[in-house]
């Protein structure tokens, strides 16, 4: 297979791409827009309880984890989708799992607001 030569259009054009799968799941996913609300949520609270940059850091990693679950999530369930509409047993399995980890990853953020925000 031959290299292609670096190319910072191409660089660019990836980003681009990027934003827009970003911009899809805001507006497509009802669940990503209580997630951005809850980000959002803790973004002001820490702001207004002045957190500590380590407290920062794990609402930081809370926020992120959540997002790219739910981008995961919603990737594999449109691939799901495309795939086939049929219920089938495999399918239901990729999109129960997909949805687990969003929900482990919303479990972690929310254990670490309480341990921030409450105690």
């Amino acid at each position: 297979m031959k290299k292609k030569k670096f190319s910072l259009s191409e660089r660019i054009r990836s980003f681009r791409f990027a934003f827009s799968g970003i911009k899809t799941l805001i507006i497509e996913e009802h669940n990503a827009r209580i997630h951005l609300l809850g980000a959002t949520v803790a973004i002001a609270l820490g702001i207004i309880f002045q957190i500590s940059n380590s407290e920062w850091l794990w609402i930081s990693l809370a926020i992120v984890l959540v997002f790219i679950s739910e981008m995961l999530n919603s990737a594999i369930e449109a691939i799901c989708d495309e795939v086939t509409e049929e219920r089938k047993p495999m399918i239901k399995k990729a999109k129960d799992i997909a949805a687990g980890s969003v929900l482990i990853a919303a479990g972690f953020a929310l254990i670490v607001a309480l341990v921030v925000f409450v105690l």
